[in-house]
Formats: structure tokens, sequence, C-alpha cells
């Protein structure tokens, strides 16, 4: 978790280390076990020394929220220009793949992150972005819309925990099957 420079300094805990140590009691305690007290027992440093990074739990959170949504749009990658079906096809895809990693602790985080009204505009301006790609009156673009207003509903099912018993994937299993039904009833 530590940097070397190689020039005889002392190793630093970097901002990346950190947020790769607050997903991991994330993971394990889940999200009211993220704390900056917890963080800097963690990385074996002063909380002052995490407040360097992360002034507050809201930037904490918020970072991690970041880092997570660019992990996320990287896999999705250049969407622009994509027919409505085409995109949430490839949308389903990596929403499958990523949420792989997360479990409803590290879900649980979107409930803090939401609490901080510039969050909020954040994830609303985003989600218009995706609905503006998917926008018109076609019925491939209807069809689009309905499946990723599923697949996210079943993303903030899984934050109440849905997913304890592994139903999230036969339900997105599900939302693909009637996506791709629908688009076949032209």
């Amino acid at each position: 978790m530590m940097e070397d420079d190689r020039l005889g300094r002392k190793p630093t805990i970097t901002r990346e280390s950190l947020l790769e140590l607050a997903e991991g009691i994330v993971r394990s305690e889940g999200a009211a076990g993220l704390t900056i007290d917890a963080l800097a027992k963690a990385a074996g440093i002063t909380k002052g020394g995490v407040q360097y990074s992360f002034s507050s739990k809201d930037d904490l959170v918020r970072a991690l929220i970041g880092r997570w949504t660019h992990q996320f749009d990287e896999l999705l990658g250049e969407i622009d220009g994509l027919p409505p079906a085409d995109l949430v096809r490839k949308y389903i895809k990596v929403m499958r793949s990523s949420q792989a990693a997360m479990n409803a602790k590290m879900a649980g985080l979107m409930i803090a992150y939401i609490q901080n009204p510039q969050n909020v505009i954040e994830t609303r301006q985003w989600y218009r972005s995706m609905f503006e790609r998917l926008g018109g009156n076609t019925h491939d673009a209807q069809a689009a819309r309905v499946a990723l207003l599923a697949a996210e509903g079943l993303f903030l099912l899984r934050i109440v925990g849905i997913d304890e018993d592994g139903e999230w994937r036969g339900f997105l299993d599900d939302v693909e099957t009637i996506f791709e039904h629908l688009l076949k009833k032209r």
C-alpha cells in the first residue's frame, strides 16, 4: 500500500492506497464501519494523515463512489452515437461484470453518498445524460429506457440487500431476456 520513490525518503501513503483500504473496510464491515479513524488504523497512520487526503467522511465516500463510477465508465467505454438497444446491451453486460465485485455492503455507501445535495445533483446529471442517449420515440428507444430503469432498479434493490441469496443475477437475466423480447416485437 505504500509507495517508495527510491530517493531515500520514507514511503508514503497515497490517496489511491487509502481508497483501496477503505474499500476493504466497507467489504468486511459495511458502510457503517468506514470512518476516518478506522481508515487511519488500517493504514497505520494518524487521523490527520487520512484527513490530508480526505477532509471528511463525506469526502472519502464521494471519492469511493467517484472511483467506482470511473471504473464503470471505463468498462462501458465510448457510448456516444450507439443506438439505444446497443447501448443498453453494453450497459447490462458491464453492469453484470462490474457488479460481481460489488456487494450490498458496498452499495450501502450510496445511502451516505446521496445525503449530500451536491452528490444528488451530479447523480441526476449522469442519469439525464444516459436518458438523452436513449431519447426518441422509437420502439427500440422505449425498450432501452425500460431496460435501463429495470437494471438501475435492481442496483437500488441491492442496497437494501436483495442479493443476499444470489437472486440479483437471475433478476438481471430476466431484464435482459424481456428487453431482447421487446426488441423482436417490432
